[in-house]
Formats: C-alpha cells, structure tokens, sequence
C-alpha cells in the first residue's frame, strides 16, 4: 500500500523534469539563448568572458538593420572559426554600397559615423581591409556586411565577404554576466544615414545551433 503513493510521486517528479526540459530547449530554439564572449573582436562593447542573451525570435518579423550585433555561422569556406559562432556588428544590408576609403567606412557614398570602435590610446582604429582582400562590396538580397567593433584584430566580411542571412543565429541584445555589466547593448542608428532604406529583407527564420557554443572570434 505504500509502494503506490511514492511511484506516484516519483512520476510526478519525472514528469515536472521532463516538461521543464522541453520548455528549457524550446526557449532556447526558438526565443533567446545565451553565449559567452570568447575573444575580443567586439572591444570595447563586448569583452572576453561576458554573457550576452541573443534574441532569436524578434528577427522573424523585424528585419535585421545596420548596427545591430548579431551572432552568427561563419561562412563553411572559412576554416579559420572552428565551428564556432562568430559575433559582429551590422554595417550593411541589402542594397548598400560599401567601401574603405582613407581608413573610414563609407555606406552609399556616406561617411559612417562609428563612435563604438575601439581606440588605441584614445584614438579610433582605422578600418583597413584585409591583406589582399577587397575594399568594396555591394551587399546582395539576403546578405549582410559585418564588421567587428575592434577592427584590427576581427576576422569579418573583409576576410570573408557578406554573410548569408540564414547562417545568422539572433541579436544579441543584453549583457547579463558580470552583473556589474547588465544592460541592453546600445545601438547606434545612424542619423547620418537617414532616408536611405534600413534593409530590404522579410522575417527571416533563424537557424538552431547548439547552446553550449559559445561566440566570438
């Protein structure tokens, strides 16, 4: 007779952990997920060892836009990730023209105002591109220009080209982890830009990795 009741209530605690499970994975798949910073391309938005949550579920209504941080799945070509997901800043979207010139960035023939690059002692970082690599590039339908914020230690699109929209996994839109650090990740919008189209694309869906990976290179 007392066999039942604790079965019974060890059924309850499977089920309780099971149910808890599947809303823990589907938060993950489909709505916000975390990450850890690894490396220090974003400098000094994002640093090494801080927590970011990266929104998943925003994207399939709201356009990706120039400025956002987004996580991503390097291109396949580029051997240098390791299979890990690469986080970078948007500079350009479908339609842009974009091109280095004199050490600036420059969005359809704007000089892009970038107040979040890193500095040297004070002094912004130049954006250069890549040894060999191109200095100007006209982002296709269903691509993205991606920057990292410090610009001489970041392998982005002026290593490897556009991304593709579907290898982008979400924005990562708060620091949580250091405490001391909590906060939405400011984004600039660039006023400079205005009256020229923020994207072109639809809702977009995004796609599932793992969560025990962890951005950035």
């Amino acid at each position: 007779m007392k066999q039942r009741p604790a079965l019974g209530c060890l059924f309850e605690v499977i089920e309780t952990l099971v149910l808890t499970v599947i809303i823990f994975l589907g938060i993950q798949t489909f709505v916000a997920q975390p990450y850890k910073v690894q490396q220090g391309s974003m400098e000094t938005t994002l640093l090494p060892d801080q927590y970011v949550l990266v929104d998943k579920l925003s994207p399939r209504w709201a356009p990706y836009s120039r400025g956002d941080i987004v996580v991503f799945d390097p291109p396949e070509t580029w051997s240098s990730g390791g299979g890990v997901p690469f986080i970078k800043r948007i500079i350009g979207v479908p339609g842009d023209r974009v091109v280095l010139r004199d050490g600036f960035v420059y969005v359809n023939d704007v000089k892009l105002d970038e107040p979040y690059i890193f500095k040297d002692n004070g002094v912004p970082q130049t954006t250069e591109p890549s040894v060999g690599g191109a200095s100007e590039w006209l982002v296709a339908d269903g691509q993205l220009l991606v920057m990292g914020d410090h610009r001489e230690n970041s392998a982005d699109s002026r290593s490897f080209g556009p991304i593709e929209v579907r290898r982008v996994i979400g924005r990562a839109w708060l620091r949580y982890w250091p405490f001391e650090t909590f906060g939405i990740l400011p984004k600039l919008n660039h006023p400079e830009l205005n009256g020229q189209p923020g994207s072109t694309l639809g809702p977009i869906a995004s796609p599932t990795l793992s969560p025990t990976v962890s951005p950035t290179q």
